[in-house]
This record gives structure tokens, C-alpha cells and sequence, in this order.
């Protein structure tokens, strides 16, 4: 068996905790059975081995969530990184290719393609084996998972099944119906679609086809504008000529606002957090430096960041979309596979230049580019730890209380030795990320 993760978005509801390169799948709120903070995508990792699955596992996903997979789950999966986001068809199509060429899988195998952060029970993967078995008994082109629905909901899609429950049909599908037409197609037998989808390897090989020239890795990533912009809902599995489902019956839920996120976390607070008397129902999640207080509170979710704090009545905070989309302020917290780092000052002053100031941490053995910036300058004080600095080709060790000072044009690189803590201060009429021209290390 083969296993396809689909790792996207931005998570905009889960505002301010998420943003566009700290998606929601990323954020360390549930707990494990170690009672460890853990993410979305390090339990369904966690839940896929329980379950006794053994597969290839491969993350489809964009190049500002690599880092982010890579340090959560280091070297257990391959990441598939698309070169631009075209929706899930090419995304699927590439990670299939990766396995053709780059992991060597038999055309006769199974694939299993799915998101990354569903919260379910562990025998929703067990479930995988059933949909397996279909597969390679042959009894349709591509299998999918039906969840048994617990109430008609007007959020999911659903999907119109005929014949007995081991050996069901798909005859079509309803995508989010109101309430009325969803409580009717339950009572005739539909199901929830869990956007899980099984197929062989050849079946999806014989589809790419269709938009390059061959089926290997490379080709494909040469070609991928080439392949059409579209779900793979719409594009493969709706025009397929046979469909199975196989039916989960278990816990299953979008836990991607924070209403449903607060349901399944063990903790009410989490850093630095005060919670006085007549709090109820009343979570808080706090990543500043500084206090949070919360007294008398009822029925609300409180979560500051270094990119903004939000206040909200749980049941309206599914509803945070609209207000937080337009904002343009630049992420003020990002992992990278070298560290993190965290802004907490950003100034502008009244010539129009402005400075920035970051935190940065950065494990030993990693390091940070060697680069340079067009318009503005760097200084770099060292906090804690030591490395190799490289600035202009020379080589020097930085350890704590060291200062740096880098002009615009200056070429510089960090090396850490011991893991590192600096402040870096940024100065200049544009402070941005794409402010950056990289080099090779000199020798």
C-alpha cells in the first residue's frame, strides 16, 4: 500500500495562531498518549503506524510548508514539493509520479490519497486495509470513503450509494445540500464524502498520460503547467466509469475552526496564561513573551501571537475568515528546517525608512544562507551559542555578545556549531523576505 498526503492552504480561520507559511495542520495544540503537545499531521502520522499500516508515505505540498513537514516529522516520509499550486489534481499526479520513478512501486499496487489533517479514530486508517482489498479485487476503477452520517449536516458533501453495504456503488454525488435535501439523502442511504480515494497506481499512470509525455518524476515536474488546473474530485474520480465506497463508521471531524479545534484540545490554557475565577468554557492559547489574563469569562476562545490576538465568542469564531483575509501585515512567525524566528518590533518613521526585529534560533549543525540584501542593512547580535559567521568571503567564530554590522551589498552566512540565539535588527526602505540574493559558500 501507498500513501498520498495532501498538505495545503493557509488556514486564515485559525487566525492569528495560523498564517500563509504556518498553516493549521502545523500547530502543536493536541496532546498524544504521552500527554506530548503534538500537531495535526504528527498524529495522523502517529494513527497510520498504530494502525499497523506499512506504506510508502509521501506529502504532496508547497515549498513554504516543507520546512514545516521536515520538523515535525524529520525523515519518516517523503515530500513532494509541487514547483506552484494548481489544486489537487497535479498535486496527486506528481506524488503517484514520485512513487513511479523515484520509489519504484508496481502499477499493480494500491494508492491512497488523502488529507493531511483529518481528526478521526484510529479505525478510520484500519479502514484503508478494506479499501485495499476492493482495490485489488477489482470490483471498480477507484474505492471511497464513505462516513456514516451522524446528523445532516449542510458542511460536507455527500455521496449517493446503491446496493448492499459491502459491495456499494457510487451512482453520484451532492455537494453541501441544506439541511432538508441532506436529511432526505441520508434516509436513502448516502454517506458523508471523507475526500479519501483509492485506486491502482496504473489507473491514475494511464490518466497522466493524458497531459505529458511519460510518467516519470521528471517529466512530470517539467510538465506540470501542463496539467490541468483542477480538483481531483472534478478531473479523475466524477468522470471515473466505476466507483466503490467503503464505509467508516467512527469519529470524524473538521476540527479547522476554532470552535471545533477547542472541543478535542486536553488543555484550556497553553503558555503563559491566567485564568481567574468564573472562567467557563473559556480556552486560551497564548505564544507571547507577555501574560495573558482571563477572569469571568464564558464561552470564549482567546489566542495572541506575535501576529495578532484574537478575542471571540467560540460560536463566532467560525465566522473570522472575512475580517482576517485582507490583512496584508507579513508573517511574524515562521519554522524553517535551520530554526525559527519571531519578529516583535516593526517601525516606521517619518523618512520613510523602517526597522524590523526579529528573534532567530537556529540548531546546530544548520545554518543560515549565504546571501546578501539590495535595500537594507543587518545587525546581528549574538545572544547565545557559537558558529562560523562568513561575511565577504572571511571567516570568523561568532559567540555571545558578539555584533555584527552588514551595509547593503555585504555578503553573510551563520553557521551554527552549538545551537544559536540572536537578535537580528533589520534598516531600510523595504523590509521583505524577497529582499535576498543567495550565494554559494566559499571554500
Amino acid at each position: 500500500m501507498n500513501i498520498i498526503l495532501l498538505s495545503g492552504g493557509s488556514g486564515k480561520r485559525l487566525w492569528p495562531l495560523s498564517n500563509e507559511v504556518r498553516s493549521k495542520q502545523f500547530l502543536q495544540l493536541l496532546t498524544d498518549e504521552k500527554e506530548q503537545h503534538e500537531s495535526m499531521v504528527q498524529r495522523v502520522y502517529r494513527q497510520i503506524c498504530g494502525a499497523g499500516i506499512d506504506a510508502n508515505i509521501v506529502v504532496a505540498t508547497s515549498a513554504s510548508q516543507r520546512d514545516s513537514i521536515k520538523n515535525q516529522l524529520h525523515k519518516k516520509v517523503d515530500i513532494v514539493v509541487e514547483p506552484e499550486r494548481r489544486n489537487t489534481f497535479p498535486a496527486i499526479v506528481l506524488a503517484a509520479s514520485y512513487l513511479t520513478s523515484e520509489k519504484q512501486v508496481s502499477p499493480d499496487d494500491t494508492v491512497i490519497v488523502l488529507p493531511v489533517d483529518p481528526y478521526v479514530d484510529i479505525e478510520y486508517f484500519q479502514t484503508f486495509k478494506k479499501m485495499d482489498e476492493a482495490v485489488q479485487a477489482g470490483k471498480a476503477d477507484m474505492v471511497l470513503m464513505g462516513i456514516e452520517p451522524s446528523y445532516p449536516s449542510e458542511k460536507y458533501g455527500y455521496i449517493l450509494c446503491e446496493g448492499e453495504a459491502a459491495d456499494r456503488k457510487v451512482i453520484g454525488f451532492k455537494e453541501k445540500p441544506v439541511k432538508e435535501v441532506a436529511q432526505e439523502l441520508i434516509e436513502k442511504g448516502a454517506l458523508w464524502n471523507a475526500g479519501v480515494f483509492a485506486f491502482k497506481l496504473s489507473y491514475l499512470q494511464n490518466i497522466t498520460k493524458q497531459y505529458v509525455d511519460a510518467i516519470d518524476f521528471e517529466t512530470v515536474l517539467r510538465g506540470y503547467t501542463k496539467l490541468k488546473k483542477d480538483s481531483f474530485d472534478y478531473e479523475v474520480v466524477e468522470k471515473a466509469n466505476s466507483l466503490g465506497v467503503v464505509t467508516y463508521d467512527g469519529q470524524w471531524k473538521d476540527i479547522g475552526t476554532w470552535n471545533t479545534l477547542t472541543e478535542v484540545m486536553d488543555e484550556t490554557s497553553i503558555g503563559d496564561v491566567i485564568t481567574g475565577e468564573g472562567c467557563v468554557n473559556t480556552h486560551v492559547i497564548n505564544e507571547l513573551s507577555i501574560p495573558v489574563v482571563a477572569i469571568g469569562t464564558e464561552n470564549l476562545v482567546i489566542a495572541a501571537s506575535p501576529d495578532g490576538i484574537l478575542v471571540s465568542d467560540k460560536a463566532k469564531s467560525s465566522y473570522i475568515k472575512p475580517y482576517v483575509e485582507d490583512l496584508d501585515n507579513r508573517p511574524m512567525y515562521e519554522e524553517s528546517i535551520w530554526g525559527d524566528y519571531r519578529v516583535f518590533d516593526y517601525s516606521q518613521y517619518p523618512d520613510e525608512r523602517k526597522s524590523l526585529t526579529k528573534q532567530i534560533s537556529i540548531k546546530a549543525g544548520r545554518y543560515l544562507d549565504y546571501v546578501c540584501h539590495h535595500y537594507r542593512d543587518e545587525v546581528w547580535a549574538i545572544v547565545d551559542g557559537k558558529g562560523f559567521l562568513v561575511m565577504d568571503g572571511t571567516t570568523t567564530i561568532a559567540r555571545s555578545g558578539d555584533v555584527f554590522h552588514f551595509r547593503a551589498g555585504d555578503k553573510h552566512g551563520l553557521k551554527a556549531i552549538t545551537d544559536m540565539h540572536l537578535v537580528e535588527v533589520q534598516m531600510g526602505t523595504e523590509l521583505v523576505e524577497e529582499d535576498i540574493e543567495k550565494f554559494d559558500w566559499p571554500e
